[in-house]
Parts: structure tokens; sequence; C-alpha cells
């Protein structure tokens, strides 16, 4: 995605024809804090009530820390291959707008920050399926299956977030400044590059982080 005329109106950017549709490309930030939180505490539970005896519960900390771990790798590959696709068609021009575009072309567009339930919530049943399918079914540790869950949600959680900071936050002090400057190049210098939002690390790993 090269760079693309910034509009600075306040109106929203209409995506549908449909006021039915277009209403699900709204969302505001608390909306996922209240659809997530409870999911995230559901999953943290199940995984302190089926650890195995024998299995340490040092277990549960360190799969969630895991979980935050792939989804800092997830959020990064989804920026940048599926939100950036280079579109070769006019039908993949629409679909790359409706995905991300839009955000680009009006990026303070406070009801657009954050991800809507309609894609979130069937993001996190193919990685809930994937991780119960490779740790519940082919290793027979589905026990495992519930804090890594919730560290990866923690993880979208806490991206869905800060994206929305960056844009609507000052954000004057410490790594914040630093993540909400780091987002601003993305928008405003190098839509190419600078993939994270919550963490440059795997920028730096794959050479997408400018010097």
């Amino acid at each position: 995605m090269s760079h693309v005329e910034i509009n600075r109106s306040e109106t929203p950017i209409r995506l549908f024809k449909s006021d039915f549709l277009e209403f699900f490309t709204h969302i505001h930030p608390v909306v996922i804090v209240v659809i997530w939180t409870p999911v995230i505490l559901f999953l943290l539970f199940e995984a302190l009530i089926s650890l195995p005896v024998g299995v340490s519960g040092v277990t549960v900390p360190l799969l969630f820390l895991a979980g935050l771990f792939v989804w800092t790798f997830t959020e990064y590959t989804m920026h940048r291959f599926v939100f950036h696709f280079r579109p070769r068609n006019p039908f993949q021009e629409r679909v790359a707008f409706l995905f991300h575009g839009v955000h680009h072309a009006q990026p303070q567009d406070k009801t657009r920050l954050v991800m809507p339930p309609a894609v979130s919530i069937p993001m996190a049943l193919v990685f809930y399926g994937l991780f119960t399918l490779v740790l519940g079914v082919i290793f027979k540790v589905q026990y495992t299956v519930y804090p890594l869950s919730a560290g990866f949600l923690t993880g979208y959680l806490a991206y869905d977030l800060i994206h929305y900071a960056t844009h609507h936050f000052p954000m004057k002090r410490g790594y914040l400044k630093f993540l909400r400057k780091y987002h601003m190049q993305h928008h405003y210098k190098t839509p190419d590059a600078r993939y994270g939002v919550s963490s440059p690390v795997w920028d730096m790993v794959f050479g997408t982080k400018p010097d």
C-alpha cells in the first residue's frame, strides 16, 4: 500500500450503501473490552481448574506469556501481508480498502480504530480451533490451550487499545510515546514499513524498521 490521500473530514467515509452493513463498520473501543475481558477471564479460570495433577502451576503464566508472544507475530504478519496486501484488480482494491485502506485514508476516525467483532470473533475462533487441533488433538495437552488462548486474546486486546490510543491520546512519556511516534511514522512517512503497533520487534527481525 503506497501513500494515500488523507481525508481530514470529520464525517466518516461511507463504505456500504446499506445502513445495516455500514453500522457494523463502526465500533467504540469500550465494546471490545466488554466482549473480550470476560472471555479472557473464563479461559484463565479454565486453565487453572483443568491443570493436571503433577503439572506445575507456573505452566499457566508461562503459556499466557507464550500466547502474548504468538499474538505479536500474528499482529505483524496480518498487518503486513493481509492489511497491506497489494491488489491486482479492482475487486482486490475494494477489499483492501474495506480491510485497511479506509484507515489510512481517514486515520483519525474514532469509530474505525479497533477491529469490529464481525472480524475479531471469527478470527479468534479460527485461532482457538488451530490451538485446539495442534495442542489438544495432536499433542493431547488440551489444558495448554486455555492459558495460551488467554494470552493471545490479551495481546489482541492490548493491540487494539494501543492502536486507538496512538491516534487519540497524547502518550507523552516512555514506551507509549515511542509507540505513538512509531505508528504515526507508519501512517505519514513509511506506510510500507513499521508494521508493528504494540511492538517493533518483528519489524527489526524482518527488516521493515527503517534506519
